[in-house]
């Protein structure tokens, strides 16, 4: 991938309050097809989160810093690196304006940054200053909200009994993982008077309290979210950069000006985010590519602006028509490329020849399909390939039998030369001509019959050759005198015999080219079953696993819960266990095979050998 300089702005944040995805990111985007690890961070204005994103780009300076009060960051920006420890793999920085920004007056856009930067990310980085308490926990209330703002699954087809309305059930398999950094941290890491982690730290502060009412509501709500959305917690904390003064030009001091403690936990914080953060995905472990991240931003941001709610299960629908378009652009391009390698071997000699070239051209294009498309419901996109392909092959059988007509003319009009030459001379209007003509013909077609590589268009154009030839003999046979009527009359019904025979052998090798392309199909769709179901079993083994790494993940929250004795959210996450082990049970009985035989396309080639033939 290109090496970008500097970060350019991915989401821009008008002062209309729009939202809007900047041009200039597609073509940045659109170049990445490696898988993209994403790291967002969040957090109230003027809290340093654009330095860390600087140190995490290896840089001092990048992200726009600045040493007043005034919020420097609008919308959300974005720099694309080579990820420093998974090679093959790009690191994109989503860095976004400050939240709380006084300067906006309206709040409304800070709730739909904070979800599209938990949306696009695959690492959520949230960045406070002094300690994590209340004060800082409302500054997350954005959390609190993300039912509101993010829509696991569509309406369509939606159960009413479905008790999941707003699918946070189902959160914690997309949201990214997320770290807490707090800055300017001044307390000592203890509980109690002994010492404890920073993980630690984070999780007894994410603790709930007993009791109801509006307050503990208050107090529990961003806390419970934190724990029930995303799947992994993490804590850093860093003491004071460097003093007061120093804090006003961050970027331009070396790192001798800066406090040891405070360089020594910002390389910590790298190397964990480097080391730990995964690759983005959607459905079926489906790893985003920097495109994919790209039609993601423009899906989400076009959904918020038309006033919907960002959808993820309709996002993935989009992805999968965008991918699935591709994935039979791509393989068609890939059968035009491989086949057109092969023209040389035109025209072949027979039907089964072309039928091996097509078939290892269309393995190789359906090899492409498969490696880049998912979610292809009802195989729709399947069978336009197949169609596609099925055109492509008609457009080089044509041109393969074209070439053995141009072929097998050229090769006729030369030995046809000297019969030519005999007629204009006279040499068969002599008494006894006609059997002269009849062994010089012979000849022509014994030597036209052993000359190789003519084609499957052989026997046609000869007998078109010899067709075009008969009045000629006739003439010749009726004016030879040497002949009495009779013979006359057995010679002219052994000509109309061979006409009838070379008639019947063309016949009965159409026949056999038809009975040859249906036994090709045959053995076409059985490799396409067999691809298609090791691609779903693919696919069903992701889920399995997903399903899996969730149910525990939920097993080892409601634990903590018990521990805490939270009797209600235990109740609830064990109803969400038991519904992702009904699926789990659902997902290891299912069978594919149901409506896979229905999309692939019979016939397809074999009515193209009826209708060219």
């Amino acid at each position: 991938m290109a090496h970008m300089k500097e970060p350019i702005c991915l989401i821009e944040n008008r002062e209309n309050g729009d939202l809007v995805v900047n041009p200039e990111a597609e073509e940045i985007l659109s170049a990445i097809n490696q898988p993209v690890v994403v790291v967002a961070i969040v957090g109230k204005y003027r809290t340093g989160k654009s330095y860390l994103m600087n140190k995490l780009a290896g840089c001092s300076n990048g992200f726009a810093l600045g040493s007043t009060i005034q919020s420097k960051t609008k919308g959300i920006w974005m720099w694309c690196l080579p990820h420093p420890s998974q090679p093959g793999h790009t690191l994109v920085l989503l860095d976004t304006e400050g939240l709380g920004d006084v300067e906006k007056g309206d709040s409304k856009n800070d709730a739909w940054i904070f979800s599209l930067a938990v949306l696009l990310s695959s690492t959520m980085v949230f960045n406070s200053v002094g300690t994590i308490d209340q004060n800082s926990m409302e500054q997350l209330n954005y959390v609190t909200e993300l039912t509101e703002r993010i829509k696991v699954k569509s309406n369509t087809g939606k159960n009413d009994d479905d008790d999941d309305d707003d699918g946070s059930s189902e959160m914690k398999r997309f949201f990214p993982a997320f770290i807490w950094c707090v800055r300017d941290f001044s307390l000592q890491l203890e509980i109690n008077g002994s010492s404890i982690t920073e993980d630690q730290y984070l999780q007894n502060s994410l603790k709930l309290k007993k009791g109801i009412g509006a307050k503990v509501n208050e107090y529990n709500t961003p806390r419970e979210c934190i724990r029930h959305f995303f799947h992994s917690h993490k804590c850093f904390v860093f003491e004071r950069p460097a003093s007061t003064t120093g804090l006003q030009q961050l970027e331009s001091l070396s790192e001798a000006e800066l406090e040891p403690g405070f360089l020594k936990q910002t390389q910590k914080f790298c190397t964990h985010v480097y080391e730990t953060s995964t690759t983005k995905t959607v459905t079926n472990g489906l790893k985003v590519t920097g495109k994919l991240l790209y039609d993601l931003a423009v899906t989400y941001v076009g959904a918020i602006q038309s006033g919907a709610v960002p959808c993820m299960e309709n996002a993935v629908k989009v992805l999968s028509q965008i991918e699935n378009s591709r994935a039979v652009s791509q393989a068609l391009s890939k059968y035009e490329e491989e086949m057109s390698k092969r023209v040389s071997h035109f025209p072949t000699e027979t039907q089964e020849q072309f039928l091996q070239l097509h078939q290892e051209c269309e393995k190789q294009a359906l090899a492409v399909f498969m490696d880049i498309s998912f979610k292809d419901e009802d195989l729709e996109y399947h069978k336009t390939l197949i169609h596609n392909l099925s055109e492509k092959a008609e457009i080089f059988l044509k041109d393969n039998l074209e070439k053995s007509v141009q072929k097998c003319q050229y090769l006729l009009e030369e030995l046809n030369k000297p019969l030519e030459t005999g007629i204009r001379q006279g040499k068969y209007s002599k008494p006894g001509g006609h059997n002269v003509f009849k062994t010089e013909k012979q000849n022509l077609i014994v030597s036209y019959q052993q000359h190789p590589g003519k084609g499957m268009k052989a026997n046609e154009v000869l007998k078109k050759f010899l067709n075009e030839k008969e009045k000629i003999e006739t003439t010749i046979l009726q004016t030879d005198q040497s002949l009495t009527e009779n013979e006359k009359m057995m010679a002219a019904q052994k000509a109309q015999s061979e006409a009838v025979e070379r008639e019947k052998k063309i016949v009965e090798e159409n026949n056999r080219r038809l009975q040859e392309t249906m036994e090709a199909e045959k053995k076409s769709q059985e490799e396409q079953l067999a691809m298609i179901q090791e691609k779903n079993e693919q696919d069903r083994n992701k889920l399995i696993e997903e399903n899996k790494w969730l149910i525990e993940e939920k097993m080892k929250e409601k634990e903590n819960m018990m521990k805490e004795g939270m009797k209600k959210q235990c109740e609830m996450l064990e109803y969400e266990i038991q519904q992702l082990k009904k699926q789990q049970e659902e997902a290891s009985q299912g069978s594919f095979l149901g409506n896979v035989i229905s999309g692939i396309l019979p016939g397809v080639l074999s009515s193209i050998v009826k209708k060219i033939f």
